[in-house]
């Protein structure tokens, strides 16, 4: 199975982008000399801008923005997130709760396997929820929202992800923020899944709840390294990917990415994240494959 730890950080989603903690050491990982976060240089068919691979949650005073990427972003007319919607977060919420809660749900202890209900009412109960809260939502959401009290029981420090810094900085500097999707079509690639599918997600989340901040730091070393190939290993770390969840929440949000670049003009900081832009179906492949140059910046 995809590490889900992995790739709602790296694959980012808008409620992950709210709700997420860092979990990390004491001493946030620095760039490399010369190297940093990955960054893309992304040319034709009237673009001349940057793909930039972002991670949604971070700890205080990492210093990602390299002189590479500062460059990039002064250079920028514009900047492209994968929806500008994350920028209101009530309307972010009220989009999950519409789409993620459902009447008649059976309760979310029978949805898991009977070895890990302990562990599920542990990890909500030490999150400020309960196993009763979660049942009123179906189990992609459940999922989703257990991933975020788990994170909240390590009483660490708020998110401060690339996403909030990049609107800040455009906001500051007059230029247009945009998206590739809306919310509603994130929310909707896990609201569509087979229960099968929702439910496997239910309980890699259970499982994999106890190895978060060991998984954490190794996917912000790897991060700030730009070191892509160690993403994409920690991304297939265990079962082997269910291929439906991996075509519904990657490959077909690619493919309608490429879609929304070649809408595009001018000189665009696209920021998505680094989980798009590694393993089967990525989005620099797919643009390359629709007659793009895309090339390494950093």
């Amino acid at each position: 199975m995809v590490r889900l730890w992995a790739r709602w950080l790296t694959l980012g989603l808008g409620l992950a982008a709210l709700f997420l903690i860092a979990a990390c050491g004491d001493e946030p990982p620095a760039p490399p000399p010369g190297g940093g976060p990955a960054l893309w240089r992304v040319e034709g068919k009237g673009v001349d801008g940057w793909l930039f691979g972002t991670i949604h949650v971070l700890p205080d005073h990492v210093k990602w923005q390299t002189a590479p990427i500062r460059d990039a972003m002064a250079r920028a007319d514009r900047l492209v997130l994968e929806s500008a919607e994350i920028q209101d977060q009530a309307r972010t919420l009220a989009q999950f709760e519409k789409m993620g809660r459902s009447r008649g749900l059976p309760p979310l202890e029978v949805r898991v396997p009977g070895e890990d209900k302990a562990a599920l009412e542990e990890i909500a109960s030490d999150g400020g929820t309960s196993t009763r809260a979660l049942s009123n939502y179906e189990s992609w959401a459940a999922a989703m929202l257990l991933s975020a009290a788990a994170q909240q029981a390590l009483h660490v420090s708020q998110d401060n992800g690339v996403e909030p810094a990049l609107i800040a900085a455009f906001k500051d500097a007059g230029k247009p923020i945009g998206g590739l999707e809306t919310v509603k079509r994130q929310f909707r690639a896990f609201d569509t899944l087979p229960e099968t599918a929702q439910q496997r997600l239910l309980i890699d989340t259970v499982h994999e709840a106890k190895d978060m901040r060991t998984l954490y730091d190794r996917i912000l070393k790897a991060w700030i390294k730009g070191d892509m190939a160690t993403l994409a290993r920690e991304d297939q770390i265990g079962q082997e990917p269910d291929p439906v969840v991996e075509q519904a929440v990657l490959i077909n949000r690619n493919r309608d990415w490429v879609k929304a670049v070649e809408a595009l003009k001018g000189r665009p900081f696209i920021a998505v994240g680094a989980g798009h832009l590694t393993g089967r179906g990525n989005l620099v492949e797919l643009l390359q494959a629709e007659g793009y140059k895309v090339t390494r910046a950093q």
